[in-house]
C-alpha cells in the first residue's frame, strides 16, 4: 500500500467510472489508489457494452451526443495503446423500420444537419432480407459500436496492478477520517477521493442520501448463422459476443425486481422480441444479469459533498456509462482543477 503522505486521490471503485477516472487521473501524474472488489463490478462486467448516439422508443439523437462521442472514439483507443489490449469495436448499427410513415420520417430527418454525423445511411428496401426483418428497409447508424466491457475492465486493472495503484477489498466507511477538510483512512492520507461505487452507493454515509437506484437488467447469449459485422438494434440489440457464431442479446429493464440471478420471464421476453426482428434459426446458451446504478432523470451525479469538498462522487452512468464515463471523467478533472465547471444537469448539486 502506498505511503501516507504521497497520495493525490483514493478512488473507490474499478468499474467503467472508476476506471476513467483511475486512466485521467495517471494521465495527468496524480498520485492514486483505487480501492476495487471485482466481484462487485456486476453492472460493467455483465454489459454488452453497446454505444449508439440514436436512441429510445422514438429514436432520437442521445443526449449530449456531440460532445460523449467524440470523446469515447478518442479516450478506449487511447486506453488499448496504454494497456496493450483490445477492446474497443467500433460498428455500424442496424435499426429496421417498421412501417413507411417511420421510413419517411428518417427520410426527412436524414437533411437535418445536427444528425449528419451519426446516419451513415437511410435505406427505404430491406438491407438484410434473408437475415433480418426489415421490409421497409431500416438505418443505418455510425459512430457506434461496444466495448468488451470484461476485457476492458481486466486491462486497466493489469494497468492499474503494473503501477502499484490498486488493490482489492472492500471499501470501509468506518475507517474514514473526515476532519478540518483532511482525510485519513487507515494508513493513507488522501487529499481528495473519489467514489465510484455504483449501486455500492447505499453502504456510502456520506453520499446514501441521493437517490441512486438499482436498476436490473438481463442478457441472453445466442448461437446463430449471423456473420454480417453490424448490430442489429431495435426492442433489442445483438452484440457480437466471444466468438463468431456468437450474440449477446438484451436488454431488459426491471424497474421493480431487486431478486438476484436469472429469470425465465427475460429470457422469455428476449427472445419474443428477438425472433420480431431475426428471422434465422437460434440457440440460447447462456444468460446474464446485473444492477445498473441509474438516477430518477437518468442522467449521471457528479461533484463534492456539500460539508466536504474532499469527498466527490462520481456514479449514476446506468445503462449508458460506456459512453458517458469518458467525458465525464474529463469533465470531472476540470472541475476539480478549477478549469472549468459541472454539467448543469449532472452535477450533484440538483439533489441538495
Amino acid at each position: 500500500m502506498k505511503n501516507a503522505t504521497d497520495l493525490d486521490l483514493l478512488i473507490i471503485g474499478q468499474g467503467l467510472a472508476g476506471s476513467a477516472v483511475a486512466i485521467r487521473a495517471l494521465a495527468r501524474n496524480y498520485r492514486i489508489l483505487v480501492i476495487d472488489e471485482p466481484s462487485q463490478n456486476i453492472s460493467s462486467a455483465v454489459a454488452a457494452g453497446l454505444f449508439n448516439p440514436v436512441t429510445g422508443r422514438k429514436m432520437v439523437k442521445t443526449w449530449l451526443a456531440d460532445e460523449l462521442f467524440p470523446a469515447l472514439h478518442e479516450f478506449y483507443p487511447a486506453a488499448e495503446r496504454l494497456t496493450g489490449k483490445r477492446f474497443f469495436h467500433p460498428l455500424p448499427v442496424y435499426r429496421p423500420f417498421f412501417s413507411v410513415e417511420e421510413q419517411n420520417e428518417w427520410m426527412g430527418r436524414s437533411a437535418d444537419m445536427s444528425y449528419r454525423d451519426f446516419v451513415a445511411e437511410v435505406s427505404v428496401k430491406p438491407g438484410f432480407i434473408d437475415i433480418a426483418d426489415d421490409p421497409f428497409g431500416g438505418l443505418l447508424l455510425k459512430q457506434s459500436g461496444y466495448l468488451d466491457t470484461v476485457e476492458y475492465l481486466m486491462a486497466v486493472r493489469g494497468y492499474l496492478n503494473e503501477r502499484d495503484s490498486i488493490i482489492r477489498g472492500q471499501f470501509d466507511a468506518d475507517q474514514l477520517e473526515v476532519a478540518g477538510g483532511r482525510l485519513r483512512y487507515g494508513g493513507l492520507a488522501p487529499k481528495k477521493i473519489i467514489f465510484c461505487q455504483g449501486i455500492d452507493n447505499n453502504s456510502n454515509p456520506w453520499f446514501r442520501q441521493l437517490p441512486i437506484n438499482s436498476l436490473k437488467g438481463e442478457l441472453i447469449t445466442i448461437q446463430c448463422g449471423w456473420e454480417k459485422r453490424v448490430i442489429l438494434n431495435r426492442g433489442v440489440f445483438m452484440v457480437p459476443g466471444s466468438d463468431p457464431d456468437k450474440w449477446r442479446v438484451g436488454a431488459t429493464y426491471h424497474w421493480n425486481d431487486q431478486s438476484r440471478g436469472i429469470t425465465d420471464s427475460a429470457k422469455i421476453e428476449l427472445s419474443d422480441k428477438l425472433e420480431s426482428i431475426l428471422r434465422i434459426p437460434y440457440k440460447v446458451i447462456d444468460q446474464q444479469w446485473g444492477f445498473r446504478p441509474t438516477t430518477p432523470d437518468r442522467k449521471p451525479i457528479i461533484g463534492a459533498h456539500p460539508d466536504h469538498p474532499s469527498l466527490i462522487i462520481f456514479n449514476g452512468l446506468g445503462t449508458k456509462g460506456v459512453s458517458l464515463a469518458p467525458y465525464f471523467s474529463e469533465v470531472l478533472f476540470r472541475w476539480m482543477e478549477n478549469e472549468g465547471t459541472l454539467t448543469k444537469q449532472a452535477d450533484v448539486t440538483r439533489f441538495y
